[in-house]
């Protein structure tokens, strides 16, 4: 995909131009910083799959990358966060004003390109993914510092907040083959379930992974107090002492013995239970694929599901 990914950059670059400095210097910094680009590339090969070609997958790719971009930053505030992607995060090296307002452009500047495509669909599609990841962030708050949380509770923080982005990114592909409401579900299916085992993998990673490989902190997840997974089946698996210990950390946001969290997270088996539970997500978008055309781009889909999950950073 490398030649489609390049035009997606070009757009973006195209698309970032802003007379004011400090916006061009900031959403600069955070593009360039890269990732995985995987929400574009749903754009992309969805779109393939179904067979369009036209230059509108392009324009859409970067757009939900803009739209990603911007939630990173508003969520680097709320989460004070210092590293990402191995580098500052920018209200870190800007502050946080400029990064809400810089973040509140991308997000502008996502729905000017989404209009310049001329399709009501696109807007309805990417208005209600916006809509919904805003209601993911504030459940999300109001979870914090929450042991009590049940699972069902943060799964639905995990569809609201990280896995509508990829199924609007998928469901955009579909939109522009104009293919029938059943593939289109069948799309959308694919990347709420691949985006759900993306978040799962990540929340398992904060407790297995290493800061240089993840690049980010090591215990983020622990130190914001954010009760995920990998904590709850912990919790559920570990003795009164034990518990005790989770429960006062999300409670206190104290990273301090995250070296005792991790061995009890280990010895109950809770990363092996996150990361069976992302696999099992994995397979739903496995399964959704079939209602495709057999291709290279459905090939590559397929090929995602895997890679997603058993990832290291």
């Amino acid at each position: 995909m490398a030649a489609d990914m390049q035009r997606v950059d070009e757009v973006i670059r195209l698309r970032l131009a802003s007379e004011v400095a400090l916006i061009n210097q900031i959403s600069h910094y955070i593009v360039s910083a890269g990732g995985k680009r995987i929400r574009p590339r749903l754009v992309l090969l969805f779109a393939q799959a179904l067979g369009f070609d036209g230059a509108e997958q392009h324009e859409l790719a970067a757009t939900v990358e803009f739209i990603h971009t911007a939630t990173l930053l508003h969520d680097d505030v709320v989460d004070e966060s210092s590293l990402r992607r191995g580098r500052q995060t920018a209200n870190a090296l800007f502050g946080n004003a400029a990064s809400v307002l810089v973040g509140d452009f991308l997000y502008s500047r996502a729905f000017q390109m989404m209009v310049s495509v001329n399709r009501m669909r696109v807007l309805e599609v990417l208005a209600d993914a916006t809509n919904v990841i805003a209601e993911g962030e504030v459940l999300q708050l109001m979870n914090m510092h929450d042991p009590d949380l049940a699972v069902d509770d943060y799964l639905r923080v995990i569809r609201y907040k990280t896995a509508k982005l990829f199924e609007a990114s998928a469901r955009l592909g579909a939109v522009l083959a104009d293919a029938p409401q059943a593939v289109e579900e069948a799309c959308a299916d694919y990347g709420r379930s691949l985006g759900t085992a993306f978040q799962l993998v990540d929340d398992l990673l904060d407790y297995e992974g290493d800061t240089q490989a993840l690049g980010k902190n090591v215990g983020d997840d622990l130190r914001e107090g954010k009760p995920t997974l990998p904590l709850l089946v912990a919790m559920a698996r570990s003795t009164e002492d034990e518990r005790l210990l989770i429960r006062h950390a999300i409670e206190h946001g104290e990273p301090d013995r995250l070296d005792e969290i991790l061995a009890i997270v280990r010895r109950t088996g809770a990363l092996d239970a996150t990361r069976e539970a992302a696999r099992a997500e994995a397979d739903k978008a496995r399964n959704a694929l079939s209602a495709l055309p057999d291709t290279t781009a459905r090939k590559a889909l397929l090929e995602l599901c895997a890679r997603s999950v058993e990832r290291s950073s």
